[in-house]
Protein backbone atom coordinates (compact mmCIF):
# COMPACT_ATOMS: atom_id res chain seq x y z
CA UNK A 1 0.00 0.00 0.00
CA UNK A 2 2.87 2.27 1.23
CA UNK A 3 4.30 1.50 -2.30
CA UNK A 4 0.85 2.57 -4.35
CA UNK A 5 0.77 5.75 -2.84
CA UNK A 6 4.09 6.40 -2.89
CA UNK A 7 3.76 5.79 -6.62
CA UNK A 8 0.59 7.82 -7.49
CA UNK A 9 1.85 11.09 -5.13
CA UNK A 10 5.47 10.54 -7.87
CA UNK A 11 2.64 10.27 -11.18
CA UNK A 12 0.74 13.44 -9.96
CA UNK A 13 4.49 15.23 -8.78
CA UNK A 14 5.48 14.48 -12.60
CA UNK A 15 2.47 15.33 -14.30
CA UNK A 16 2.36 18.44 -12.40
CA UNK A 17 6.01 19.29 -13.18
CA UNK A 18 5.06 18.38 -16.89
CA UNK A 19 2.69 20.81 -16.77
CA UNK A 20 4.59 23.51 -15.95
CA UNK A 21 7.78 22.88 -17.77
CA UNK A 22 6.01 22.54 -21.07
CA UNK A 23 5.95 25.94 -23.19
CA UNK A 24 2.86 27.35 -23.07
CA UNK A 25 1.55 29.49 -25.82
CA UNK A 26 0.44 32.78 -25.25
CA UNK A 27 -2.93 34.58 -26.64
CA UNK A 28 -2.06 37.96 -26.76
CA UNK A 29 -5.34 40.10 -27.39
CA UNK A 30 -4.79 43.82 -27.62
CA UNK A 31 -8.21 45.88 -27.80
CA UNK A 32 -8.46 49.46 -28.49
CA UNK A 33 -9.56 52.36 -25.79
CA UNK A 34 -10.76 49.88 -23.25
CA UNK A 35 -11.38 51.52 -19.86
CA UNK A 36 -12.14 49.26 -17.39
CA UNK A 37 -15.84 49.38 -18.49
CA UNK A 38 -16.51 45.97 -18.03
CA UNK A 39 -19.08 43.73 -15.77
CA UNK A 40 -16.08 42.21 -14.16
CA UNK A 41 -14.87 45.48 -13.13
CA UNK A 42 -18.09 46.36 -11.17
CA UNK A 43 -20.10 47.94 -14.23
CA UNK A 44 -23.27 45.73 -13.92
CA UNK A 45 -25.17 47.24 -16.66
CA UNK A 46 -22.03 46.34 -19.04
CA UNK A 47 -22.59 42.67 -21.06
CA UNK A 48 -19.51 41.63 -21.11
CA UNK A 49 -19.98 37.96 -20.13
CA UNK A 50 -16.65 36.20 -21.84
CA UNK A 51 -14.18 38.81 -20.76
CA UNK A 52 -16.00 38.44 -17.44
CA UNK A 53 -15.57 34.83 -17.30
CA UNK A 54 -12.09 35.11 -18.40
CA UNK A 55 -10.98 37.22 -15.71
CA UNK A 56 -13.10 35.15 -12.67
CA UNK A 57 -11.20 32.32 -13.66
CA UNK A 58 -7.99 33.92 -14.00
CA UNK A 59 -6.50 36.94 -12.66
CA UNK A 60 -8.40 40.74 -12.89
CA UNK A 61 -6.23 43.19 -12.18
CA UNK A 62 -7.51 46.71 -10.86
CA UNK A 63 -5.34 48.69 -11.07
CA UNK A 64 -3.14 48.58 -14.29
CA UNK A 65 -2.21 52.14 -15.53
CA UNK A 66 -0.77 52.95 -19.23
CA UNK A 67 2.94 54.63 -19.83
CA UNK A 68 0.97 57.22 -22.09
CA UNK A 69 -2.65 57.88 -23.11
CA UNK A 70 -2.22 57.49 -27.17
CA UNK A 71 -2.43 53.97 -28.72
CA UNK A 72 0.85 54.14 -30.76
CA UNK A 73 3.00 55.63 -27.61
CA UNK A 74 1.40 53.05 -25.34
CA UNK A 75 1.69 50.10 -27.62
CA UNK A 76 5.79 51.32 -27.65
CA UNK A 77 5.92 51.30 -24.05
CA UNK A 78 4.56 47.76 -23.58
CA UNK A 79 6.35 46.26 -26.14
CA UNK A 80 9.74 47.66 -25.56
CA UNK A 81 9.01 47.30 -21.15
CA UNK A 82 10.26 51.23 -21.26
CA UNK A 83 9.05 54.32 -19.75
CA UNK A 84 9.12 57.06 -22.65
CA UNK A 85 12.41 58.89 -22.33
CA UNK A 86 12.08 61.28 -25.50
CA UNK A 87 9.62 63.20 -26.91
CA UNK A 88 8.40 60.68 -30.22
CA UNK A 89 8.17 58.12 -27.35
CA UNK A 90 4.65 60.48 -27.05
CA UNK A 91 3.68 59.86 -30.39
CA UNK A 92 1.94 57.41 -32.57
CA UNK A 93 5.51 57.38 -34.32
CA UNK A 94 7.01 55.83 -31.95
CA UNK A 95 7.15 52.54 -33.05
CA UNK A 96 8.11 53.23 -36.73
CA UNK A 97 10.97 55.59 -35.81
CA UNK A 98 12.54 53.61 -33.03
CA UNK A 99 12.17 50.09 -33.70
CA UNK A 100 11.09 49.02 -37.68
CA UNK A 101 14.93 50.50 -38.73
CA UNK A 102 16.84 48.48 -35.79
CA UNK A 103 19.04 45.35 -37.17
CA UNK A 104 17.64 42.14 -36.06
CA UNK A 105 21.49 41.17 -34.09
CA UNK A 106 20.45 44.01 -31.95
CA UNK A 107 18.17 43.72 -28.30
CA UNK A 108 15.00 41.59 -28.68
CA UNK A 109 13.29 44.83 -30.38
CA UNK A 110 10.18 43.75 -28.69
CA UNK A 111 8.81 41.27 -25.97
CA UNK A 112 7.13 39.09 -29.10
CA UNK A 113 10.46 38.99 -30.62
CA UNK A 114 12.40 37.69 -27.24
CA UNK A 115 9.23 34.79 -27.85
CA UNK A 116 10.19 34.11 -31.93
CA UNK A 117 13.90 33.88 -30.36
CA UNK A 118 12.49 31.54 -27.34
CA UNK A 119 11.53 29.24 -30.53
CA UNK A 120 8.47 30.08 -30.77
CA UNK A 121 5.80 30.50 -33.80
CA UNK A 122 4.74 34.25 -33.06
CA UNK A 123 1.77 35.42 -35.21
CA UNK A 124 0.05 38.92 -35.36
CA UNK A 125 -3.28 39.74 -36.69
CA UNK A 126 -4.70 42.88 -36.41
CA UNK A 127 -3.59 45.92 -34.43
CA UNK A 128 -0.61 45.08 -32.08
CA UNK A 129 1.80 47.55 -32.69
CA UNK A 130 0.30 51.23 -33.96
CA UNK A 131 -0.56 50.68 -37.41
CA UNK A 132 -3.68 48.32 -38.31
CA UNK A 133 -2.34 45.63 -39.71
CA UNK A 134 1.44 46.04 -38.96
CA UNK A 135 2.10 47.26 -42.49
CA UNK A 136 3.91 51.46 -42.37
CA UNK A 137 1.55 53.36 -44.54
CA UNK A 138 -0.63 56.80 -44.03
CA UNK A 139 -4.42 56.67 -43.26
CA UNK A 140 -5.19 57.56 -47.02
CA UNK A 141 -1.84 56.14 -48.47
CA UNK A 142 -1.48 52.71 -50.39
CA UNK A 143 -0.71 49.83 -48.26
CA UNK A 144 3.55 49.07 -48.16
CA UNK A 145 5.12 45.79 -47.35
CA UNK A 146 7.23 47.36 -44.60
CA UNK A 147 6.98 45.98 -41.37
CA UNK A 148 6.26 48.27 -38.40
CA UNK A 149 8.06 45.41 -35.98
CA UNK A 150 10.42 43.49 -38.81
CA UNK A 151 11.70 41.43 -36.95
CA UNK A 152 9.06 40.40 -34.06
CA UNK A 153 6.50 38.30 -36.33
CA UNK A 154 6.78 34.76 -37.93
CA UNK A 155 3.53 34.97 -39.58
CA UNK A 156 1.66 38.66 -39.72
CA UNK A 157 -1.88 38.42 -41.73
CA UNK A 158 -5.17 40.47 -41.57
CA UNK A 159 -8.30 40.37 -43.66
CA UNK A 160 -9.36 43.94 -44.65
CA UNK A 161 -12.34 42.86 -46.48
CA UNK A 162 -14.64 44.93 -48.94
CA UNK A 163 -12.35 47.90 -47.03
CA UNK A 164 -9.18 46.83 -48.96
CA UNK A 165 -6.64 48.29 -46.48
CA UNK A 166 -5.78 48.14 -43.09
CA UNK A 167 -6.52 51.70 -42.00
CA UNK A 168 -9.58 51.98 -44.16
CA UNK A 169 -11.00 48.56 -42.05
CA UNK A 170 -10.20 50.88 -38.57
CA UNK A 171 -12.26 53.68 -39.46
CA UNK A 172 -14.54 51.49 -41.37
CA UNK A 173 -18.55 51.70 -41.93
CA UNK A 174 -20.74 49.21 -43.01
CA UNK A 175 -21.40 49.96 -46.20
CA UNK A 176 -17.86 49.37 -47.00
CA UNK A 177 -16.95 52.90 -46.84
CA UNK A 178 -14.79 54.77 -44.12
CA UNK A 179 -13.83 58.00 -42.23
CA UNK A 180 -11.40 59.44 -44.96
CA UNK A 181 -13.79 58.12 -47.81
CA UNK A 182 -16.28 59.83 -46.45
CA UNK A 183 -14.23 62.92 -45.69
CA UNK A 184 -15.64 63.08 -42.09
CA UNK A 185 -19.17 63.57 -42.60
CA UNK A 186 -19.97 60.62 -40.61
CA UNK A 187 -21.44 60.31 -36.90
CA UNK A 188 -19.23 58.96 -34.46
CA UNK A 189 -21.57 55.73 -33.87
CA UNK A 190 -23.56 53.23 -36.01
CA UNK A 191 -25.67 50.34 -35.41
CA UNK A 192 -25.23 48.06 -38.61
CA UNK A 193 -28.36 45.95 -39.97
CA UNK A 194 -25.39 43.17 -40.35
CA UNK A 195 -23.33 40.20 -38.73
CA UNK A 196 -20.49 39.72 -36.68
CA UNK A 197 -18.48 39.86 -40.24
CA UNK A 198 -19.86 43.36 -41.32
CA UNK A 199 -17.28 44.80 -39.44
CA UNK A 200 -13.50 44.37 -39.78
CA UNK A 201 -12.86 42.52 -35.93
CA UNK A 202 -15.61 39.67 -36.90
CA UNK A 203 -13.20 39.20 -39.85
CA UNK A 204 -9.99 39.03 -37.48
CA UNK A 205 -11.52 36.79 -35.57
CA UNK A 206 -12.41 34.46 -38.35
CA UNK A 207 -8.69 34.59 -39.68
CA UNK A 208 -7.49 34.32 -35.83
CA UNK A 209 -9.08 31.41 -35.38
CA UNK A 210 -8.28 29.71 -38.71
CA UNK A 211 -4.40 30.54 -37.67
CA UNK A 212 -5.39 28.61 -34.16
CA UNK A 213 -6.30 25.39 -35.82
CA UNK A 214 -3.09 25.62 -38.10
CA UNK A 215 -0.73 26.10 -35.02
CA UNK A 216 -2.80 23.17 -33.37
CA UNK A 217 -1.56 20.92 -36.63
CA UNK A 218 2.25 22.19 -35.92
CA UNK A 219 2.41 21.78 -32.21
CA UNK A 220 4.61 24.70 -32.04
CA UNK A 221 4.95 26.97 -29.42
CA UNK A 222 2.83 30.04 -30.43
CA UNK A 223 2.48 33.79 -29.29
CA UNK A 224 -0.72 34.76 -31.30
CA UNK A 225 -1.19 38.59 -31.06
CA UNK A 226 -4.73 39.55 -31.82
CA UNK A 227 -5.51 43.14 -32.04
CA UNK A 228 -9.36 44.26 -32.51
CA UNK A 229 -10.15 48.04 -33.40
CA UNK A 230 -13.53 48.79 -31.01
CA UNK A 231 -14.22 50.39 -29.03
CA UNK A 232 -11.82 53.18 -30.89
CA UNK A 233 -13.91 55.54 -32.55
CA UNK A 234 -16.38 55.12 -35.01
CA UNK A 235 -18.05 53.36 -32.14
CA UNK A 236 -19.62 51.19 -35.08
CA UNK A 237 -21.27 47.42 -34.09
CA UNK A 238 -23.93 45.35 -34.99
CA UNK A 239 -27.41 46.74 -34.30
CA UNK A 240 -27.69 42.97 -32.06
CA UNK A 241 -25.37 44.45 -29.79
CA UNK A 242 -27.13 47.59 -29.62
CA UNK A 243 -30.22 46.05 -28.73
CA UNK A 244 -28.65 44.63 -25.64
CA UNK A 245 -28.96 47.68 -23.68
CA UNK A 246 -31.96 50.19 -22.97
CA UNK A 247 -30.65 53.36 -23.40
CA UNK A 248 -32.99 55.45 -21.19
CA UNK A 249 -31.27 53.47 -18.04
CA UNK A 250 -27.73 53.47 -19.04
CA UNK A 251 -26.01 56.15 -16.34
CA UNK A 252 -23.81 59.27 -17.90
CA UNK A 253 -20.60 60.13 -15.96
CA UNK A 254 -20.73 61.44 -12.94
CA UNK A 255 -17.85 64.01 -12.88
CA UNK A 256 -18.84 65.68 -15.92
CA UNK A 257 -16.79 69.19 -15.03
CA UNK A 258 -14.00 70.78 -15.04
CA UNK A 259 -12.19 69.49 -11.70
CA UNK A 260 -11.80 72.65 -9.45
CA UNK A 261 -8.01 74.33 -8.78
CA UNK A 262 -6.74 73.05 -11.92
CA UNK A 263 -5.61 74.80 -15.44
CA UNK A 264 -7.45 73.88 -18.40
CA UNK A 265 -4.17 73.19 -20.46
CA UNK A 266 -4.24 69.74 -18.34
CA UNK A 267 -7.69 68.83 -20.65
CA UNK A 268 -8.33 69.21 -24.38
CA UNK A 269 -11.41 70.13 -26.63
CA UNK A 270 -12.02 66.35 -27.59
CA UNK A 271 -10.98 67.12 -31.01
CA UNK A 272 -10.72 63.62 -31.82
CA UNK A 273 -14.43 62.76 -31.07
CA UNK A 274 -15.38 66.22 -33.33
CA UNK A 275 -13.44 65.04 -36.59
CA UNK A 276 -17.30 63.10 -36.79
CA UNK A 277 -18.64 65.94 -38.48
CA UNK A 278 -22.06 64.83 -38.43
CA UNK A 279 -22.05 64.33 -34.68
CA UNK A 280 -25.33 65.38 -33.27
CA UNK A 281 -23.57 67.79 -30.47
CA UNK A 282 -20.12 69.11 -30.39
CA UNK A 283 -18.15 68.08 -27.15
CA UNK A 284 -16.01 70.87 -25.79
CA UNK A 285 -14.69 72.48 -22.71
CA UNK A 286 -17.24 75.26 -22.64
CA UNK A 287 -20.01 73.25 -22.31
CA UNK A 288 -21.37 69.70 -21.59
CA UNK A 289 -23.05 68.10 -24.34
CA UNK A 290 -26.71 66.80 -23.27
CA UNK A 291 -27.28 63.84 -21.04
CA UNK A 292 -29.13 62.34 -23.74
CA UNK A 293 -26.30 62.63 -26.12
CA UNK A 294 -24.62 61.40 -23.74
CA UNK A 295 -26.32 58.42 -23.26
CA UNK A 296 -26.16 57.50 -26.86
CA UNK A 297 -22.53 57.75 -26.95
CA UNK A 298 -22.61 55.41 -24.09
CA UNK A 299 -24.97 53.30 -25.67
CA UNK A 300 -22.59 53.16 -28.92
CA UNK A 301 -19.31 52.76 -26.93
CA UNK A 302 -20.73 49.65 -24.77
CA UNK A 303 -22.06 47.98 -27.81
CA UNK A 304 -18.80 48.01 -29.18
CA UNK A 305 -17.53 46.41 -25.83
CA UNK A 306 -20.16 44.10 -26.26
CA UNK A 307 -19.19 42.96 -29.74
CA UNK A 308 -15.91 42.44 -28.95
CA UNK A 309 -16.45 40.51 -26.00
CA UNK A 310 -18.21 38.19 -28.28
CA UNK A 311 -15.47 37.82 -30.88
CA UNK A 312 -13.37 37.03 -27.65
CA UNK A 313 -15.68 34.63 -26.58
CA UNK A 314 -15.43 32.84 -30.12
CA UNK A 315 -11.55 32.46 -29.77
CA UNK A 316 -11.66 30.99 -26.43
CA UNK A 317 -14.37 28.76 -27.62
CA UNK A 318 -12.21 27.42 -30.36
CA UNK A 319 -9.07 27.20 -28.10
CA UNK A 320 -11.58 24.86 -25.66
CA UNK A 321 -12.43 23.28 -29.14
CA UNK A 322 -8.35 22.72 -29.89
CA UNK A 323 -7.44 21.50 -26.38
CA UNK A 324 -5.21 24.16 -26.75
CA UNK A 325 -6.76 26.39 -23.19
CA UNK A 326 -5.17 23.38 -21.34
CA UNK A 327 -1.41 25.28 -21.84
CA UNK A 328 -2.21 28.60 -23.75
CA UNK A 329 -2.04 32.05 -20.81
CA UNK A 330 -4.83 34.29 -22.55
CA UNK A 331 -3.93 37.87 -22.07
CA UNK A 332 -6.53 40.86 -22.62
CA UNK A 333 -5.06 44.38 -22.46
CA UNK A 334 -6.72 47.59 -23.46
CA UNK A 335 -4.02 49.88 -24.83
CA UNK A 336 -5.53 52.91 -22.63
CA UNK A 337 -8.45 54.16 -21.65
CA UNK A 338 -10.87 56.85 -22.54
CA UNK A 339 -13.50 59.64 -20.64
CA UNK A 340 -16.81 59.43 -21.51
CA UNK A 341 -17.88 62.82 -20.49
CA UNK A 342 -16.00 62.65 -17.67
CA UNK A 343 -13.61 65.80 -16.83
CA UNK A 344 -15.97 67.36 -19.63
CA UNK A 345 -13.92 65.14 -22.08
CA UNK A 346 -14.83 63.06 -24.74
CA UNK A 347 -11.27 60.67 -25.63
CA UNK A 348 -8.25 59.51 -24.51
CA UNK A 349 -4.69 62.07 -24.25
CA UNK A 350 -4.96 63.54 -20.39
CA UNK A 351 -3.15 62.71 -17.58
CA UNK A 352 -6.44 61.84 -15.85
CA UNK A 353 -7.65 58.27 -13.88
CA UNK A 354 -10.01 57.56 -16.27
CA UNK A 355 -7.60 57.64 -19.58
CA UNK A 356 -4.62 55.70 -17.64
CA UNK A 357 -6.73 53.32 -16.06
CA UNK A 358 -7.43 50.50 -18.47
CA UNK A 359 -8.35 46.72 -18.69
CA UNK A 360 -6.41 44.23 -17.92
CA UNK A 361 -6.74 39.86 -17.66
CA UNK A 362 -4.67 37.20 -17.59
CA UNK A 363 -5.99 34.14 -17.76
CA UNK A 364 -3.42 31.19 -17.21
CA UNK A 365 -3.63 27.15 -17.28
CA UNK A 366 -1.61 27.27 -14.44
CA UNK A 367 -3.70 26.81 -11.05
CA UNK A 368 -1.59 29.29 -8.63
CA UNK A 369 -2.41 31.90 -11.33
CA UNK A 370 -6.09 31.47 -10.83
CA UNK A 371 -9.05 33.10 -9.82
CA UNK A 372 -7.01 36.16 -8.41
CA UNK A 373 -8.22 39.70 -7.95
CA UNK A 374 -4.82 41.55 -8.06
CA UNK A 375 -5.10 45.15 -6.48
CA UNK A 376 -1.68 45.56 -6.91
CA UNK A 377 -0.61 48.62 -8.56
CA UNK A 378 1.00 47.53 -11.93
CA UNK A 379 1.71 49.47 -15.00
CA UNK A 380 1.97 48.61 -18.74
CA UNK A 381 5.59 48.17 -19.28
CA UNK A 382 5.69 45.62 -16.55
CA UNK A 383 3.57 43.01 -18.83
CA UNK A 384 7.03 42.57 -21.02
CA UNK A 385 9.14 40.55 -17.90
CA UNK A 386 6.03 38.89 -16.84
CA UNK A 387 5.01 37.25 -19.84
CA UNK A 388 8.57 36.27 -20.10
CA UNK A 389 8.69 35.15 -16.32
CA UNK A 390 5.26 33.35 -16.64
CA UNK A 391 6.58 31.13 -19.95
CA UNK A 392 10.24 30.65 -18.32
CA UNK A 393 12.02 32.77 -21.24
CA UNK A 394 15.23 34.73 -19.85
CA UNK A 395 15.18 38.17 -20.74
CA UNK A 396 18.21 39.44 -22.02
CA UNK A 397 17.10 43.08 -22.13
CA UNK A 398 16.90 45.23 -19.30
CA UNK A 399 13.28 46.75 -18.92
CA UNK A 400 11.98 49.76 -16.79
CA UNK A 401 8.93 47.70 -16.31
CA UNK A 402 9.23 44.86 -13.52
CA UNK A 403 7.72 41.19 -13.57
CA UNK A 404 4.37 41.12 -11.12
CA UNK A 405 3.74 37.02 -11.46
CA UNK A 406 4.44 37.12 -7.74
CA UNK A 407 1.35 39.43 -7.96
CA UNK A 408 -0.57 36.80 -9.65
CA UNK A 409 0.78 33.84 -7.90
CA UNK A 410 0.79 35.09 -4.01
CA UNK A 411 -0.88 38.72 -4.29
CA UNK A 412 1.67 39.97 -1.60
CA UNK A 413 1.44 43.72 -2.62
CA UNK A 414 5.47 45.43 -3.06
CA UNK A 415 6.57 47.94 -0.63
CA UNK A 416 6.03 50.88 -3.12
CA UNK A 417 3.93 50.16 -5.44
CA UNK A 418 3.62 53.43 -8.48
CA UNK A 419 2.78 53.23 -12.03
CA UNK A 420 3.95 56.36 -14.10
CA UNK A 421 2.39 58.32 -17.25
CA UNK A 422 3.69 61.23 -19.78
CA UNK A 423 2.08 63.38 -21.52
CA UNK A 424 1.33 67.13 -22.05
CA UNK A 425 4.13 67.98 -20.90
CA UNK A 426 3.41 66.12 -17.34
CA UNK A 427 4.37 63.14 -15.53
CA UNK A 428 1.69 61.78 -13.59
CA UNK A 429 2.39 58.92 -10.76
CA UNK A 430 -0.19 56.84 -9.54
CA UNK A 431 -0.08 55.05 -5.94
CA UNK A 432 -2.42 53.15 -3.52
CA UNK A 433 -3.64 56.45 -1.93
CA UNK A 434 -2.82 59.40 -4.52
CA UNK A 435 -2.13 60.36 -7.81
CA UNK A 436 0.05 62.87 -8.13
CA UNK A 437 0.94 64.81 -11.62
CA UNK A 438 3.66 67.19 -12.39
CA UNK A 439 3.66 69.90 -15.34
CA UNK A 440 6.58 71.14 -16.84
CA UNK A 441 4.90 74.56 -18.10
CA UNK A 442 4.49 78.05 -16.78
CA UNK A 443 0.74 77.81 -17.14
CA UNK A 444 -0.28 77.13 -13.07
CA UNK A 445 -0.87 75.28 -11.17
CA UNK A 446 1.76 73.02 -12.36
CA UNK A 447 0.85 70.50 -9.17
CA UNK A 448 -2.07 68.21 -8.73
CA UNK A 449 -2.68 65.53 -6.21
CA UNK A 450 -6.05 63.65 -5.85
CA UNK A 451 -6.75 61.45 -3.14
CA UNK A 452 -8.39 58.25 -4.03
CA UNK A 453 -8.81 57.20 -0.57
CA UNK A 454 -10.45 59.89 0.98
CA UNK A 455 -13.48 61.01 -1.50
CA UNK A 456 -11.41 62.27 -4.51
CA UNK A 457 -11.31 59.54 -6.75
CA UNK A 458 -13.45 61.10 -9.08
CA UNK A 459 -10.56 63.76 -9.42
CA UNK A 460 -12.63 66.29 -9.51
CA UNK A 461 -11.01 68.90 -7.37
CA UNK A 462 -7.04 69.20 -7.26
CA UNK A 463 -6.18 69.24 -3.33
CA UNK A 464 -2.19 70.31 -3.76
CA UNK A 465 -2.46 73.35 -2.29
CA UNK A 466 -3.92 72.77 0.76
CA UNK A 467 -1.62 69.62 1.45
CA UNK A 468 1.91 70.52 0.90
CA UNK A 469 3.20 68.01 3.18
CA UNK A 470 1.64 65.23 1.40
CA UNK A 471 3.57 67.12 -1.85
CA UNK A 472 6.77 67.08 -0.63
CA UNK A 473 6.62 63.38 0.53
CA UNK A 474 5.31 62.23 -2.78
CA UNK A 475 7.78 64.38 -4.83
CA UNK A 476 11.16 62.23 -4.38
CA UNK A 477 8.96 59.55 -5.68
CA UNK A 478 7.55 60.91 -8.50
CA UNK A 479 11.60 62.02 -9.42
CA UNK A 480 12.17 58.62 -10.28
CA UNK A 481 9.98 58.23 -12.85
CA UNK A 482 11.29 61.51 -14.45
CA UNK A 483 13.39 60.29 -17.54
CA UNK A 484 14.14 63.79 -18.56
CA UNK A 485 11.77 63.94 -20.90
CA UNK A 486 10.15 67.21 -20.25
CA UNK A 487 11.66 71.09 -19.53
CA UNK A 488 9.26 73.65 -19.11
CA UNK A 489 7.09 75.05 -21.98
CA UNK A 490 4.69 78.20 -23.03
Amino acid sequence: MFKYFTSLFLMIGLTSLSAQTEKPNVLFICVDDLRTELGTYGKHYVKSPNMDALAKSGALFTNHYVQVPTCGASRHAILTGMRPSKPVHLSNNAIVEELSTKPESSVPETFIHRFKQAGYHTVGIGKISHSADGYVYGYEEEPTTKKELPHSWSDLAFDSGKWKTGWNAFFAYESGENRQSLKKQVKPYEAGETDDQGYPDGLTTNLAISKLKELKKSGEPFFMGVGFFKPHLPFNAPKKYWDLYDEENLPVSTNPNIPENINQKSLHASSEFNQYALGEEKAGLDKQVSDAYARKLKHAYLASISYIDAQIGRLYQQLKELELDKNTIIVIWGDHGWHLGDQRVWGKHTLFENALKSTLIINSPYSQHKAKKVRAIVESADIYPTLLDMCRIEQIKPTDGESFEKHIKYNIPDTEEVAYSYFKNGISMRTKTYRLTKYFRKDQPVIELYDHHKGNAKEDKNIAKENPEIIKELMPLLEKGDTGLFTVSE
